[in-house]
C-alpha cells in the first residue's frame, strides 16, 4: 500500500460524490486504499492482474460511511462502535460487496465485520 488516503479531494467532484451509495442499515461503506503499482522498494512495475488480485483479497479497508443502524445495540456493542468514519479497518479476505465508481473500488460491510481498527496500515498485507 502506497499512500493510505484512499481518495485525492481534486479527483471527488459533487457528480462523482452523488454517485457513491449511502449505506443502510447495518452496513458500512468502504473504500479500498491505493495499491502500490510499483514492487516494494523498486522502480519495477507490478502487472495491472497482480494489483487487482491485491485489492480483491485486500485486508485494509478506509471507513467513508456508516449506516444509520449501525453500532445502536447496546447489549450487542456494551463498549460501543467498533469503527467511526474516517478509520482504516482490518476485515477477512474478500469480505463485502464489491463494486466499483469511477475506477475507485469500494466494499460494503456488516457492521460485525470489523476485527479491528488500524492507525497507519502502510506496510500491512495479507498473508
Amino acid at each position: 500500500m502506497s499512500n493510505p488516503i484512499p481518495i485525492k479531494k481534486e479527483e471527488m467532484t459533487a457528480e462523482k460524490a452523488q454517485q457513491i451509495p449511502v449505506p443502510a442499515g447495518w452496513r458500512i461503506l468502504c473504500i479500498v486504499p491505493e495499491i502500490d503499482s510499483k514492487f516494494e522498494g523498486t522502480d519495477l512495475i507490478r502487472p495491472e492482474t497482480l494489483v487487482d488480485l491485491d485489492k480483491l483479497t485486500t485486508v485494509v479497508l478506509f471507513v467513508l460511511a456508516l449506516g444509520k443502524d449501525c453500532y445502536v445495540d447496546k447489549e450487542k456493542y456494551p463498549n460501543g462502535p467498533l469503527c467511526k468514519e474516517g478509520d482504516f479497518v482490518v476485515v477477512k479476505q474478500y469480505s463485502g460487496t464489491r463494486f466499483r465508481v469511477h475506477g475507485k473500488e469500494f466494499r460494503i460491510v456488516y457492521e460485525d465485520m470489523i476485527e479491528a481498527t488500524v492507525l497507519d496500515p502502510r506496510g500491512m498485507s495479507r498473508i
